[in-house]
């Protein structure tokens, strides 16, 4: 089971998730959106999507410092691990809070607003329900562990497990010694890499860089029509 969980599920997501974008790339260009609803409604989505932008913009930064970078690292810089955990956890939190938010609301708006609710897909609400899942599990790790506990030193155990992935020798054995939520956590997040591609979510992997080299659009008025020659008509 550990092997299974811990090295054949996130290879498995990491195929779907690279494979489904180039499906989704090659056969759905014109599903490539966000199928924005702001024309339906904007007072809720001034708020909501903001907030959940910059929080999951914080959260996936987080991320990348804990999981890719080593603590050897950070501590050959003059980061300490005190200095670490209380900037970690507090920001962490802060953003967690943050994008709970922002996805509170806009799950609220598409659900109390006719026309976005009309909109809304079954896709996307089990996108939306992993989504906040996802969120809600890493929050809660974050705060029983951190606040709540006497502190987890993930960067010990997920963190290895994390890389070894990548460098194609997954150590299950780092996985099955983290508390229970740290792995519904990483099981959460591996289920959303896989339903990712075929989702709204790929509008993240994706900027108009195209518009930099773009030509003008040339806009011209219509000019009015010219005067018809001969007699008028008396």
């Amino acid at each position: 089971m550990s092997v299974l969980l811990w090295v054949v599920a996130p290879y498995v997501a990491l195929t779907v998730f690279v494979l489904g974008h180039v499906w989704r790339y090659r056969y759905d260009k014109f599903g490539w959106t966000t199928r924005s609803s702001q024309l339906y409604e904007s007072r809720l989505l001034r708020v909501g999507s903001p907030l959940f932008h910059f929080g999951i913009l914080v959260v996936l930064l987080g991320h990348i410092g804990g999981l890719v970078i080593p603590k050897s690292w950070t501590e050959a810089v003059g980061v300490t691990e005190a200095a670490y955990h209380v900037a970690a956890v507090g920001l962490g939190t802060v953003a967690g809070v943050c994008t709970l938010g922002g996805l509170a609301i806009l799950i609220y708006r598409r659900r109390t607003v006719g026309p976005v609710f009309s909109a809304t897909t079954r896709n996307d609400k089990a996108m939306y329900a992993v989504l906040a899942v996802t969120i809600v599990l890493g929050l809660a790790a974050t705060v029983a562990a951190n606040i709540l506990g006497g502190g987890y030193d993930y960067r010990a155990t997920v963190s290895p497990w994390f890389r070894s992935i990548f460098v194609l020798r997954p150590d299950p054995s780092l996985m099955a010694g983290a508390p229970p939520l740290f792995q519904l956590h990483a099981l959460s997040a591996m289920l959303l890499f896989a339903i990712w591609p075929f989702t709204r979510l790929v509008h993240m992997l994706t900027a108009p860089v195209g518009y930099l080299t773009r030509p003008y659009i040339v806009y011209r008025s219509r000019q009015a029509p010219a005067p018809r020659r001969g007699w008028e008509a008396s």
